[in-house]
């Protein structure tokens, strides 16, 4: 069987699905390789900066990395701006929901409000609410975005920095990746800290 009988979805039968679930199985393999690709395709998209759209998700993830942060931090991190080219009204929520199955809710919640925090360092600049994050103030989740936003989102622009190369970060997507889709234990895991210093003593 090379493809399914069917030419509407309601016409299939056990055999189609089985044979479309394979399929769909195999292909969700690769997700994290198509992520990092896609990633790589980010130099296509906004110019203008000192450094690459591309060696902007680095250099965030590198500072992730140095800053002790685990691998949810640094994964999400990674893929914080890959909506770029695709949704660039609501980039934030398109790398959220990317990420909302194979990470705990702090990272995506985090990343989805992500956009709406920058706006405290240029909103005034641009026409926008410089104090659009106030929105959320109270949540568990404000201090965590805040620092986000501070030490890896806003200062990766920096083109003398030592940013580790892509290929640094491909075991650790793969390993997100590979986890089975809304995992309760995954999602639902206590949040982390942004910052450790022991880890980021060893890691420097």
């Amino acid at each position: 069987m090379d493809q399914v009988k069917f030419t509407q979805m309601k016409d299939g039968d056990k055999e189609d699905y089985d044979f479309l679930t394979r399929h769909e199985i195999d292909h969700t393999k690769g997700t994290a390789d198509r992520l990092l690709k896609a990633l790589v395709e980010l130099d296509e998209g906004l110019s203008g900066y000192q450094i690459t759209r591309l060696g902007h998700s680095l250099q965030s993830a590198t500072r992730a990395w140095r800053d002790g942060a685990d691998i949810d931090w640094v994964v999400s991190t990674l893929l914080h701006d890959i909506g770029d080219i695709f949704a660039p009204y609501n980039h934030d929520e398109y790398a959220a929901t990317i990420l909302k199955p194979f990470v705990r809710e702090q990272c995506r919640w985090v990343v989805e409000k992500h956009g709406d925090f920058q706006m405290i360092y240029y909103g005034e600049h641009v026409g926008g609410n410089p104090n659009k994050r106030d929105a959320f103030a109270g949540h568990a989740y404000f201090d965590d975005c805040a620092t986000f936003c501070e030490r890896w989102d806003q200062a990766s622009f920096d083109p003398d920095y030592d940013t580790l190369p892509i290929e640094f970060f491909v075991a650790m997507t793969r390993e997100v990746f590979a986890r089975d889709p809304y995992d309760p234990a995954v999602l639902n895991a206590a949040p982390q800290p942004l910052i450790d210093d022991a880890v980021a003593k060893l890691r420097n």
